[in-house]
């Protein structure tokens, strides 16, 4: 029996595109020398659930609509991931590395080895080891299926502790090394993400009791994601005001994978899970948000190049990346990308066929 579409995973798509989208507008923010933390914290930090929480409802809407007591059909399920996620990164990543280099002066396309390397790791672009990371859940999905029907509570438990144990060691402990696996480990190795993925497979198995759970306990779930925030938010201005981090080192340490990151993710997956599944919005925020969900993919591999000419545009202008021309920039980063989506679309149909 299929399950209805669930309004909240697109939703939460959209959102967690916005985030995205915040981080890398912050990355540009903190190329001036005395940015304000508080927008820095605002792009770098509160936005900080959004790569992770993709990965958490890529595996709860592949669980929702799988029945585990049926055969997995693998070559089924590649052939269809691939088509929308490996194909999409291959071309993505060629524009990237051809653009870039065009741009710069560079050799058009780099040596086989080195292009090779481009590609294995996700290097063609800052924000495309992603699906880097995805591509690689999608290839292991046997193993995730298998630890998906054998979860219990208590396992769910020791895989949180296990998660933060390797995230910290990953993030904290590695020193510089030449070995390509280990330099490039955040942009491949999906064990940085296992846990949040592995709870969106359970919550979609039982999503019934997820739902019903979530709408009785929708103070709890406020109140704790109110507070995961508050506790990264607090680590993120100690280490500015007490320990003198420079805003660059704060950001990256206060980041998903340490572990008040790592527990508001939990905590803001499920809020905004409860808040979108429940939640009851005028018709022009739904409308907003379904536009935003049904176009974050674009929007998602699209936006650097948006980010690149407005940087270069403002050079021109003699602007500096402000305050309030950070949240402009961050803003029609946002308006671009997603209306020459919208363009497309529009053209594409009046195109006969």
């Amino acid at each position: 029996m299929k399950k209805p579409y669930l309004k909240s995973i697109e939703y939460i798509r959209g959102l967690a595109m916005l985030g995205v989208v915040a981080i890398h507008t912050g990355s540009q923010y903190l190329l001036n020398p005395t940015p304000n933390i508080h927008l820095v914290a605002l792009f770098e930090i509160v936005s900080r659930f959004s790569v992770p929480i993709f990965f958490f409802i890529s595996a709860f809407g592949l669980f929702y609509r799988m029945n585990l007591a049926e055969p997995f059909d693998y070559g089924k399920f590649l052939r269809r991931r691939f088509k929308a996620v490996l194909i999409p990164y291959l071309i993505w990543s060629t524009l990237y590395i051809v653009h870039d280099n065009w741009f710069n002066g560079w050799q058009l396309f780099p040596e086989a080895d080195y292009a090779a390397e481009i590609y294995f790791f996700g290097l063609a672009k800052y924000h495309l080891y992603f699906l880097v990371i995805l591509i690689w859940f999608y290839l292991l999905m046997p193993l995730w299926i298998y630890l998906v029907k054998r979860m219990t509570p208590t396992r769910l438990i020791l895989l949180l502790a296990a998660q933060i144990v390797f995230d910290c060691w990953s993030s904290y402990c590695v020193g510089t090394t030449e070995n390509l696996f280990m330099k490039w480990r955040l942009n491949w190795l999906v064990l940085h993400y296992v846990f949040i993925f592995i709870l969106g497979g359970v919550l979609g198995v039982h999503s019934q009791k997820f739902f019903a759970w979530c709408s009785e306990q929708k103070k709890f779930v406020g109140a704790t994601f109110l507070i995961t925030l508050t506790i990264l938010l607090g680590w993120f201005y100690l280490l500015i005001y007490v320990r003198n981090y420079s805003p660059l080192d704060a950001v990256n340490t206060a980041h998903q994978l340490s572990p008040p990151g790592i527990f508001y993710t939990i905590a803001a997956s499920i809020f905004f899970f409860t808040l979108f599944q429940f939640g009851k919005f005028p018709a022009p925020i739904r409308k907003l948000l379904s536009l935003l969900g049904k176009n974050s993919y674009f929007v998602y591999l699209a936006h650097p190049f948006a980010i690149h000419y407005l940087a270069i545009g403002l050079g021109k202008l003699g602007l500096i990346m402000t305050a309030p021309n950070a949240l402009i920039f961050y803003v029609v980063t946002i308006a671009v990308t997603l209306g020459v989506k919208v363009s497309f679309q529009k053209f594409s149909l009046k195109v006969p066929r």
